[in-house]
């Protein structure tokens, strides 16, 4: 037997090294002196039509990168918001010159990236290319194509988006919580509706196009394998063309903070989780000498998986699987934020444990103190690997009015920071006395428990109006989960074709994130499951399980089904749980509430909560509740099958993301006992 003796000598040098080391496993390291930091400052030169360029020249790679952004403020779009996105969407299309198709043939010949949004552009190309990738950004820039034809097909696709989230809560608490804080009628509080896309026209589009893509106020930061007199030339070829706005922009509308803390519900009928954000606005900026402190305050409190809020919540509670905060120093909209998603049943729980938090933040350990400078140092470091963090810094110092050695002296500004200046800073950037702890969810389910909590509570609809307290509405004594049963039976086909049904097989198909996924089940009296989903032609998980035992596959890997999960699927013995409402005390009847659009009775269970249309008695949707997980879905479009009316769409919740299911076919009775092995 022949050894590598090239890997032998390599393990024994290890071994000797953590030998003659002695290293303690349990024990932090211990971080190193403060590293000198030397970054390079850009050249600068202005155009005539004020754009300012700014040039770092970095000749360790032939790569180059060019970064276009706008300082100005936020403006009111009014009855036609979301002009500004569809105009995003349209910049890079096609221009003058170059077709869509040629366009961005052309980008991917090169091996470039190029990218507009509404507030800049960003370009990243091999050095020898650079030249025809900035001709062909300020091409897109000076001379876009906007069509008519794009416009309608922009629009349509912003508003299937906000169909989508229609029923998201983190959307609909975004939203709100903009809209309540800063006035539903402002340029920091308007958000997109149907109605405001619709509206939008092709005119709406140029007009802001020139008015606020232009180069007032615009920084272009060119960093890479350039020489700055080339670069200049370049830049007064490509750039001098485009033309200046003089657009006046009107003072921020004012906000301010609640005097006293309040919550602000926001009811989504649909939610099983709570979207929690508590916030408060505050006038820290970066140039402020609290900055520092700030920072490293909330990153004690909620900056990462080590911090307050999350060792809270999750690790402690197990509330959610993760709780964070943010502290914005933006400089249009300064917002502290701490935010999570938690279980229903949990959410009071959850919101006094925030407040906990927040309040005792003003007070740190010398341990917190060391790890937070450890790792905001480490981050910083790390970011100037990348290019764009360099034409970041270069704006930031000019917008943000900062020292010319702001980021030179970045770490030794964080050595600084003592425990005193972080309860300091705290005192004037986290204020839990005066802030507004959103909710987005469930209300019928969430505001009894909030309302004990001592804070005002108020209540909103998804649209940011104030509404009443959502209150289920009560049912008559004859409506029991066997009337709701019996109501619903009857409507898909009476109890008689119901009960022939032994097997029904579902296929189905469903698209998440452009990939196409199918389905495949198979079910049976007697809780007998068959499940197999398909990713692109893949299997990607499938699940047999005959009712006793089965066994599921993942990514290659089988194994049994854990105990408790066959458990809980042996308990559903019947194709239709409404044939046991009448033979089992676990049901009763909720109230009235809205589901999948349309008045529904509550029917819940033990492990889940069953929704059925008032009108039409048709069901609309379930909750499940397995393994500790909560399983949202809707039903709709019945159609007749063997006598039996069954849903031909149907939407689950798969890891925070609404899938929309589409049946392509039933079978009834087709399976056999193999099909389960």
């Amino acid at each position: 037997m022949k050894f590598n003796f090239k890997y032998i000598a390599v393990a024994f040098l290890i071994s000797g090294m953590v030998s003659a080391q002695k290293i303690d496993i349990n024990k932090m390291p211990v971080a190193g002196p403060t590293p000198v930091i030397n970054i390079a400052q850009p050249k600068t030169f202005t155009l005539k039509n004020g754009l300012t360029v700014m040039v770092v020249e970095n000749n360790k790679l032939p790569r180059v990168s060019a970064t276009i952004s706008m300082d100005r403020p936020p403006y009111y779009e009014g009855n036609i918001v979301g002009v500004s996105q569809i105009m995003a969407d349209q910049i890079g299309e096609g221009t003058a010159k170059m077709s869509k198709d040629a366009f961005n043939k052309r980008v991917d010949y090169l091996g470039a990236s190029l990218n507009f949004s509404s507030g800049g552009a960003f370009a990243n190309s091999l050095s020898k290319y650079f030249p025809e990738v900035l001709g062909m950004m300020s091409d897109a820039i000076i001379n876009p194509k906007f069509s008519a034809e794009e416009v309608e097909k922009s629009k349509e696709r912003m508003i299937e988006g906000l169909k989508t989230e229609e029923k998201s809560a983190d959307a609909i608490a975004s939203r709100v919580s903009n809209a309540v804080i800063y006035g539903k009628n402002t340029s920091r509080g308007e958000f997109e509706t149907e109605a405001s896309i619709k509206a939008v026209t092709l005119a709406d589009v140029q007009n802001t196009f020139k008015k606020h893509y232009a180069p007032d106020n615009a920084y272009l930061v060119i960093v890479g394998d350039v020489k700055f007199d080339d670069v200049k030339k370049l830049v007064e070829k490509n750039f001098s063309g485009w033309k200046k706005s003089n657009t006046k922009y009107a003072a921020l509308e004012p906000a301010s903070n609640v005097a006293t803390t309040q919550i602000d519900i926001v009811d989504v009928p649909t939610a099983v989780q709570s979207v929690i954000s508590v916030n408060n606005l505050h006038d820290l900026k970066m140039n402020d000498s609290r900055y520092f402190a700030g920072a490293i305050a909330n990153y004690i409190l909620g900056g990462g998986g080590e911090a307050r809020l999350f060792m809270n919540l999750r690790e402690k509670n197990a509330f959610t699987y993760g709780a964070y905060s943010s502290l914005s120093t933006s400089k249009y909209s300064p917002m502290f934020s701490a935010s999570s998603s938690v279980r229903n049943e949990v959410t009071d729980k959850a919101v006094k444990e925030f407040m906990n938090e927040l309040n005792g933040i003003s007070k740190v350990t010398p341990e917190e103190l060391a790890n937070a400078k450890a790792k905001l140092k480490g981050d910083f470091i790390r970011s100037l690997e990348r290019p764009e963090t360099i034409a970041r810094f270069a704006v930031s110092t000019r917008t943000q009015n900062l020292p010319a050695d702001f980021y030179t002296n970045y770490l030794k500004s964080i050595d600084k920071v003592t425990a005193a200046d972080v309860s300091n800073a705290v005192k004037a950037t986290i204020l839990p006395n005066r802030s507004r702890i959103f909710i987005a969810g469930k209300a019928a389910d969430i505001s009894e428990g909030l309302e004990k909590l001592g804070y005002p509570v108020k209540y909103y609809d998804n649209q940011a109006n104030p509404v009443a307290k959502p209150v289920a509405k009560a049912v008559d004594a004859s409506i029991t989960p066997a009337a709701v049963a019996d109501k619903y039976i009857a409507a898909i086909g009476g109890l008689a074709n119901v009960q022939k049904v032994n097997f029904i097989t579902t296929n189905a198909t469903a698209k998440v994130q452009g990939m196409d996924l199918a389905l495949k089940l198979i079910q049976g009296k007697g809780a007998k499951t068959f499940m197999d989903v398909q990713m692109m032609g893949n299997t990607v998980q499938k699940i047999v399980f005959d009712g006793k035992s089965g066994y599921m596959e993942a990514q290659g890997q089988k194994m049994p089904l854990p105990a408790e999960t066959a458990a809980e699927m042996a308990m559903d013995t019947e194709l239709f749980p409404e044939l046991t409402f009448a033979k089992s005390s676990d049901f009763a009847v909720a109230g009235i509430e809205k589901n999948n659009g349309e008045d529904a009775y509550v029917v819940k269970g033990k492990n889940a909560t069953y929704y059925y249309s008032t009108k039409t008695g048709l069901k609309t949707g379930e909750v499940k509740t397995q393994s500790g997980q909560t399983i949202p879905i809707t039903w709709g479009d019945y159609k007749e099958v063997a006598g039996v009316k069954m849903p031909y769409a149907f939407t689950q919740n798969i890891g925070g993301m609404d899938v929309e299911f589409k049946v392509n076919s039933y079978q009834i009775n087709q399976a056999t006992a193999a099909d389960f092995k």
